[in-house]
C-alpha cells in the first residue's frame, strides 16, 4: 500500500500536470511490453511495436532498457525527471542526461542490488560519457517506435480526462479531485491511499503533489522511490476503443516501409509520411512530437536528397514531398 499524508496546506498546493510526460511514457511503456496487463487495451498495441522494433534492429535496444526499466518495485527515478507534463522528449531527456554522478551511482547501484545489474548499467552508473550517450540515443529510437506513432490517441486520452478533473476540483475543491481517482485511489480525509507492490508512505511536508495522467500507466498509480524528490504521482488514462486502427495511419506503410526505414532512418521516413501537403518545421515537430531543431535537421537532410521540397511562403518555410518522396514512399 502506498499512502501520502496530506496537511491543509497540501491540499493547497496540489497541482495536475494535465498532460502527459514523455519520459514517464517511455519508462511505463517498456514495463507494459513485459506485463500482460490491461490486455484488451494494449494488447494489440504490443504485438505491433514489438514487431516493430525487432523490424527496425532494436531489439538488443529493448533488451537494454528493459533492464533499466523491469517490471518490478522499483526503477531509478532519474529516468522520470518531469515534475509535470507538457515537456518535449529532448528537453527531458536532457535532464536525465545530466543527472549528477553521485545520483547514478545510488539510483543504479539499488537497482543492480536488486537483480537489474548489467556491465552497461554499472557503466551508467560511473557516469560514462559514451554510456549517457547510448542511452539517449536508445530511448529516443525507442520511443520513435513504441510512443511517437501513437501521441495522437495519448493525447487524446489525455484531453478527455481533463474535464473530469476539473468538473470535480471546481464541484468539490482539491478534495473533490483527489476523490474522482477512485477507485485505484481512496481520499481518506488526511491521506491518498492506492494498492502498491510494496508498503511505503510519505509526507509533503509542504510540499506541492503534481498529479501526471499516463497513457501506458496500467492499473494501478506511479510513484517516485525517493521520498526526498518533488513529489509527484502518476495515474492511469483509459485508453478509447479502438484507439490503435485509429494511430495506424502513423505507422509507415507496411509495403516497403521496413525496408524504408532501414535506409532513412524511422523519423526521417515519418516526417516523409507526413508531407503530403505542405507544412511548416513547427507543424512537423508537433505532428511527431520532437523538437523543432530536430524537425528542420530531418527536413533538410530530406530536401537534399531530393525528397521533399521547401519553399518560403511570407515569414513561413513550408516542406513537401517530392515526386521522388511519393515513390520512394510508396515502394516504387
Amino acid at each position: 500500500m502506498l499512502h501520502i499524508e496530506f496537511t491543509s496546506a497540501g491540499l493547497n498546493r496540489l497541482r495536475s500536470a494535465g498532460d502527459v510526460s514523455p519520459m514517464w511514457e517511455v519508462v511505463l511503456s517498456l514495463q507494459a511490453l513485459q506485463t500482460a496487463h490491461a490486455a484488451l487495451a494494449l494488447d494489440p498495441w504490443r504485438r505491433r511495436v514489438r514487431g516493430e522494433l525487432v523490424a527496425a534492429g532494436l531489439g538488443e535496444t529493448l533488451g537494454a532498457l528493459q533492464r533499466l526499466c523491469p517490471e518490478a518495485a522499483y526503477f531509478p527515478d532519474f529516468l522520470t525527471p518531469s515534475a509535470g507534463g507538457g515537456r518535449t522528449l529532448d528537453a527531458e531527456l536532457e535532464q536525465v542526461l545530466r543527472t549528477p554522478k553521485a545520483r547514478l551511482r545510488k539510483e543504479i547501484g539499488l537497482l543492480c542490488a536488486l537483480g537489474g545489474s548489467s556491465r552497461g548499467a554499472r557503466r551508467l552508473a560511473d557516469g560514462d560519457a559514451g554510456a549517457l550517450r547510448r542511452l539517449g540515443d536508445a530511448v529516443r529510437r525507442y520511443y520513435a517506435v513504441a510512443v511517437a506513432p501513437y501521441r495522437e490517441a495519448i493525447r487524446s486520452a489525455a484531453a478527455a480526462d481533463r474535464p473530469v478533473r476539473a468538473e470535480a476540483a471546481l464541484r468539490e475543491g482539491a478534495e473533490g479531485l483527489l476523490a474522482s481517482f477512485a477507485p485505484e485511489v481512496t481520499w481518506r480525509g488526511d491521506r491518498l491511499e492506492c494498492v502498491y507492490p510494496v508498503s511505503r508512505g510519505f509526507a509533503l511536508d509542504g510540499r506541492p503533489l503534481t498529479l501526471i495522467p499516463s497513457f501506458f500507466c496500467t492499473r494501478r498509480p506511479v510513484a517516485l522511490a525517493d521520498p526526498e524528490l518533488p513529489p509527484v504521482l502518476v495515474y492511469p488514462l483509459t485508453p478509447a476503443p479502438g484507439w490503435l486502427p485509429a494511430a495506424e495511419g502513423a505507422v509507415a506503410p507496411a509495403d516497403g516501409g521496413d525496408s524504408l526505414v532501414r535506409l532513412i532512418g524511422l523519423t526521417r521516413a515519418r516526417v516523409l509520411e507526413v508531407l503530403d501537403r505542405p507544412m511548416s518545421t513547427g507543424r512537423i515537430a508537433d505532428a511527431l512530437y520532437v523538437a523543432p531543431a530536430s524537425a528542420s535537421r530531418h527536413a533538410a537532410v530530406l530536401r537534399e536528397a531530393g525528397l521533399v521540397r521547401s519553399e518560403r511562403r511570407g515569414h513561413c518555410v513550408l516542406h513537401r514531398r517530392t515526386d521522388l518522396g511519393e515513390a520512394l514512399l510508396s515502394g516504387g
